[in-house]
C-alpha cells in the first residue's frame, strides 16, 4: 500500500508546483499589462494638459492681438481632432496607435505655427498671460516627451515577458503591445510661411 503512494505524492506534488507557477506566470503579465494600461493614461493626461492650455492660449492671443484668424482656426481644429481620437490601451493596435500619433502632431504642428507667427505682435510676446501660457505648454511637451518614454519602457517590459519562453506558452491570451512612434516626417522642422 506504500509503494503507490510515493509516486502519488510526487505527482502531486509536481502539478502543485507547475500550478503555482503557472498562476505566477499569469499574474505577473497580469501586473505588467496594468502598468503599460496606467503609463498609457499618463499619456492621455499630459496631452489632455495640452489641449486644455490651448483653449486658454487661443483666447489670450485673439484677446490681444488681431491675428491670422487661419493660424487660430487651424490649432482649434487641430485640438477639436486630436481630442476625439481615443485608444483602449488592452486593445490597443499599431493602427490605433498610429492615428492617435497622427492626431497629435497634428496640434504639435499647428501650435509651432502659431507660437512662430506670434512673433510679429510685440504686445502680445510682453503679455504676461501669453508669456505664462507659452512657458507652461513648453512644460507640457516636456511631460509629453516623458510619459511617451515611460509607455515605451512598460510596453518593453511587458512585450518583453508575453514574449519570452515558456512564459509565451501560459500567456496566450496576451498579445503584444505596439509602441509609441513619432508620426512620419517628424524628424523634419516645421516650416512656417508669413
Amino acid at each position: 500500500m506504500k509503494k503507490w503512494l510515493i509516486p502519488v505524492g510526487i505527482i502531486v506534488v509536481l502539478v502543485a508546483i507547475i500550478a503555482f507557477w503557472s498562476i505566477g506566470i499569469k499574474n505577473t503579465g497580469l501586473k505588467y499589462s496594468q502598468a503599460v494600461n496606467k503609463e498609457w493614461g499618463n499619456v492621455n493626461t499630459a496631452y489632455q494638459r495640452r489641449n486644455d492650455l490651448i483653449g486658454n492660449l487661443v483666447n489670450t492671443v485673439k484677446g490681444a492681438a488681431d491675428f491670422e484668424k487661419s493660424t487660430l482656426t487651424a490649432v482649434i481644429e487641430a485640438r477639436a481632432k486630436a481630442t476625439s481620437v481615443t485608444i483602449d490601451p488592452s486593445n490597443v493596435t499599431p493602427e490605433q496607435l498610429s492615428q492617435f500619433n497622427q492626431a497629435q502632431s497634428g496640434v504639435s504642428s499647428s501650435l509651432s505655427r502659431l507660437l512662430v507667427s506670434v512673433e510679429q505682435y510685440p504686445t502680445l510676446k510682453a503679455n504676461e498671460n501669453f508669456l505664462k501660457l507659452q512657458d507652461e505648454l513648453a512644460s507640457t511637451e516636456n511631460q509629453i516627451l516623458t510619459a511617451r518614454t515611460r509607455f515605451n519602457e512598460s510596453v518593453q517590459e511587458y512585450n518583453g515577458y508575453i514574449l519570452s519562453i515558456p512564459n509565451k506558452w501560459f500567456l496566450g491570451e496576451y498579445k503584444e503591445k505596439p509602441y509609441f512612434q513619432a508620426v512620419a516626417g517628424a524628424e523634419k522642422p516645421v516650416e512656417v510661411k508669413f
